[in-house]
């Protein structure tokens, strides 16, 4: 009964972090990142547009979580924020985390 017990709990648990991680390289398309940064952000659309292939992961999400509030704002800003409106803060962290292990 103990064992039961403890295996519906570590299920509980784990059960969510499953079901909710997304598919970070189909959002990545799904969500057009693949328009401006090529993909697999490597080759971006214009030479002003940043390679965010290999980024550190809590850099990027931090940059797009700012283009998303508004705090960060300079000449490319306005395509991302027009965008970022529409990616959730649990997909901005799945995003940023397969783009570093993209080298």
């Amino acid at each position: 009964m103990k064992q039961l017990l403890v295996s519906f709990v570590l299920g509980v648990f784990a059960l969510p972090a499953a079901v909710a991680s997304p598919d970070a390289e189909k959002l990545y398309t799904a969500k057009t990142c693949v328009a401006c940064h090529g993909p697999k952000g490597d080759k971006a659309l214009l030479p002003n547009y940043p390679k965010i292939n290999g980024q550190n992961a809590p850099y990027a999400e931090q940059q797009m979580k700012d283009i998303k509030s508004g705090a960060r704002a300079n000449a490319q800003s306005p395509a991302m924020k027009g965008i970022m409106h529409l990616v959730s803060d649990e997909e901005i962290k799945a995003l940023a985390v397969w783009l570093e292990k993209l080298k």
